[in-house]
């Protein structure tokens, strides 16, 4: 929890995996700014040279249709638009055009629940990085192993099949 007494998991619950991205929607964003949903969107509008397609965009029919069967149409209110999907920088950027004391709290917390994200992220890539290295050594010693013992059962079998050589030399 930070200052104003909103967990992460409740910020992370709201984060949406749409279009390749990271984002968050309208209605998720104002009941964490504690403003009206309209509201965000209104200011939004009137500033939306700040918002260009990579910081924010509107759900197409399919996509919105898709997360009201995921998410439930009574947690939309009775919603019939669809919603504007933030990604990080959009969230940063809506700092400046909800300029309350709250809005920048949250923005806050926001931010680093999404750098955190990117941080476990890429932790677990570094993982599976590491494992496929592991794996492919293990895969290497393997086939060194195999070879090794070819090359032993090769020495058996000369052994066991030794051809008896005439000596040379003195007799006793």
């Amino acid at each position: 929890m930070d200052e104003i007494g909103i967990p992460s998991e409740i910020i992370t619950n709201k984060i949406y995996f749409i279009r390749n991205q990271k984002v968050m929607l309208d209605s998720d964003l104002a009941e964490l700014y504690a403003i009206e949903t309209k509201q965000l969107k209104r200011q939004v509008r009137r500033n939306l040279e700040r918002f260009p397609d990579d910081f924010m965009f509107e759900l197409s029919a399919v996509e919105f249709e898709i997360l009201r069967s995921q998410i439930g149409t009574s947690s939309w209110g009775g919603n019939r638009l669809a919603p504007m999907a933030f990604t990080e920088q959009g969230v940063a950027m809506l700092s400046s055009v909800l300029n309350s004391p709250t809005a920048i709290k949250v923005n806050i917390q926001i931010i680093r629940v999404f750098t955190k994200i990117r941080k476990d992220l890429s932790d677990n890539l570094n993982i599976k990085l590491e494992i496929e290295d592991i794996k492919n050594k293990l895969s290497h010693q393997s086939k060194n192993i195999e070879l090794v013992f070819n090359y032993l059962d090769e020495l058996i079998d000369k052994q066991e099949n030794k051809i008896e050589r005439n000596k040379i030399g003195y007799k006793n």
